[in-house]
């Protein structure tokens, strides 16, 4: 599993709002049973509300998506399968969408 890999989302009663997970933990914790996600939602979803810098838009099978850093939670490593894509070259907008999280900064 790579840090930033995109999975189809495991839960059937979140699927239609919530398509896709990211990983978001380092490789190097790759041995850790629940792994740290944030969920993918689609930029013409109306029920929500992008809000700058915190949620980056990402592109997957040709479809927008919002990251939604605020929404992260664990998941168990069992319900991430096969990675449908990687946002590493994203990795910036990321990283920065998560200090301005938690520093505000």
């Amino acid at each position: 599993m790579s840090q930033f890999d995109v999975y189809a989302n495991a839960d059937p009663t979140t699927r239609a709002r919530i398509p896709y997970v990211v990983a978001l933990q380092s490789d190097l914790l790759d041995a850790i049973e629940n792994h740290v996600v944030a969920p993918l939602r689609l930029k013409a979803d109306k029920s929500i509300v992008a809000v700058v810098r915190l949620n980056p838009l990402v592109t997957i099978a040709g479809k927008q998506y919002l990251v939604r850093v605020q929404d992260i939670a664990t998941v168990p490593r069992s319900l991430l399968k096969k990675p449908v894509a990687n946002l590493s070259p994203q990795r910036d907008e990321i990283l920065a969408a998560l200090d301005f999280l938690f520093t505000g900064f």
